[in-house]
């Protein structure tokens, strides 16, 4: 297959309305809802064949996820990335601005979100290519998807009959979707875009000149850590301001079309949305992440899902259209009906919690930690460091740390001593230390860590050396 433009992929946004399966640092996109497939990685797969290069705009903290995901798919190791990584989220305005930016003004690009689930692709395929078309003629496209049901959590989208858009709708009352899916010439507003780079930097200079205008500081501003990774500079990126492209530009250029596209599409922003989509139902029609673990009597259209890691059993009684959402440190229980609402919850957990940014599991460039428990005075984590990898030579200055090597050996460095751990032996490093922990050897190192002491908090780390520039 030709390969005949350039993919962004836009890799912002937590997934509140997924929460507590989706957090700040492991949101819906890269979750592996689908036989081992996050959304993350069916959007590079769907997109790859006729793709020149792929842009990736995230936030930095997900780089190294990102690089992992991609590692896993062996037919993905050969394409070109480039990534462009935010300090803090902007919104689609600036992401589009960084992406027109790295590119020649002639390039088209075509912009997906990484977190939508698309089918038919062979239409998809069709639909790009008819886009595409367009968007050499100087015009900025868009993709409509007819509604099948009253959507109040999309953006919607009335066109003329020479593909012009009229009008963008915002999210609708219940009413309004309902006499809108009735309308022959409104769709659900996909997200996805085509266009020139020129185009779109002369409509942003055009109607959001001040995005234009700190989007280019920013971007000229960017450290590279080689030729395909800009790292953009926070003080810059902290003055553009936080807008949808869609207000910036698409409701008001007069350069607007839109291709009413006959692939299937979700963008799995809800737990309806992946009720709908999700395909291991069984059972009188419920989910649920295992079978085993499930026992069922007279319950049905329920949404149950527990993290990989649990073993508990969940039994439902005469219960019918549920979310059951178990992550081991959160427990979401609410009518299914009810989904949109979920980020409500978001807002009120960032309040006094930590919950909303990350799992018990959390990854790092150098493996996992899962925290096993965390009180006043102390929390016990198991660390999991990959083969060649190591952690940041680092101290703390609120608690002390006892290490216990469950497999592999360890090589840790504390001051200017360095040792080789071996299971079942222990090491103890004081507050204020100097320390690193390195794996050397080529499987995975697996330890217990047990802090003791006054704050226990992510943020009481200062590195010294790090090789992944934290």
């Amino acid at each position: 297959m030709d390969k005949f433009l350039t993919t962004v992929v836009l890799c912002g946004g937590s997934g509140t309305r997924l929460w507590p399966l989706s957090r700040e640092l492991m949101p819906k996109q890269f979750i592996e809802f689908f036989a081992e497939n996050s959304l993350f990685q069916k959007t590079i797969q769907r997109n790859n064949p006729f793709s020149k290069e792929t842009i990736i705009i995230s936030n930095k903290d997900h780089y190294y996820l990102i690089k992992d995901q991609l590692a896993k798919k062996s037919n993905l190791l050969d394409s070109i990335y480039i990534y462009i990584l935010e300090p803090m989220p902007r919104n689609t305005a600036a992401a589009l601005a960084y992406a027109c930016l790295a590119v020649e003004p002639e390039t088209i690009l075509l912009v997906t979100p990484s977190d939508h689930l698309i089918k038919n692709e062979t239409v998809y395929f069709e639909a790009v290519k008819q886009a595409k078309n367009i968007a050499e003629q100087g015009y900025l496209v868009t993709f409509g998807i007819k509604p099948v049901r009253p959507e109040t959590g999309y953006g919607y989208i009335e066109v003329a009959e020479d593909l012009h858009v009229q009008t963008f709708h915002e999210k609708p009352s219940l009413e309004t979707a309902k006499t809108f899916i009735k309308n022959e010439n409104i769709y659900w507003n996909a997200g996805i875009f085509c266009f020139k780079a020129g185009t779109m930097l002369e409509e942003l200079k055009k109607y959001a000149p001040e995005v234009y205008e700190t989007a280019k500081i920013a971007f000229n501003a960017c450290t590279k850590k080689d030729e395909n990774i800009y790292q953009l500079p926070e003080e810059e990126t902290k003055q553009i301001p936080e807008i949808s492209i869609d207000y910036a530009v698409f409701e008001k250029s007069h350069k607007v079309k839109c291709i009413p596209a006959a692939f299937a599409w979700s963008d799995l922003g809800s737990f309806e949305a992946l009720y709908t989509e999700y395909t291991e139902k069984f059972d009188a029609d419920n989910t649920i992440a295992s079978r085993a673990n499930y026992v069922n009597i007279n319950s049905k259209g329920n949404f149950i899902y527990l993290s990989p890691e649990q073993k508990k059993m969940i039994a439902t009684i005469d219960i019918d259209n549920l979310i059951i959402a178990d992550t081991g440190d959160a427990l979401l229980v609410a009518p299914l009906k009810s989904s949109q609402k979920v980020k409500d919850v978001v807002a009120k957990v960032k309040q006094n919690s930590s919950l909303h940014r990350e799992h018990n599991i959390v990854h790092r460039p150098w493996g996992t930690y899962t925290i096993l428990e965390n009180n006043d005075g102390y929390k016990i984590k198991k660390i999991i460091v990959e083969p060649g990898k190591r952690l940041s030579l680092q101290k703390h200055f609120h608690r002390n740390e006892h290490w216990i090597v469950l497999s592999g050996t360890a090589t840790v460095q504390i001051e200017n001593n360095v040792k080789l751990v071996h299971p079942n032996e222990s090491i103890y490093i004081k507050m204020g230390e100097l320390h690193r922990l390195s794996n050397e050897g080529i499987i995975p190192v697996v330890i217990i860590e047990a802090q003791v002491g006054e704050y226990t908090g992510e943020d009481d780390i200062v590195r010294f050396d790090d090789d992944y520039i934290r």
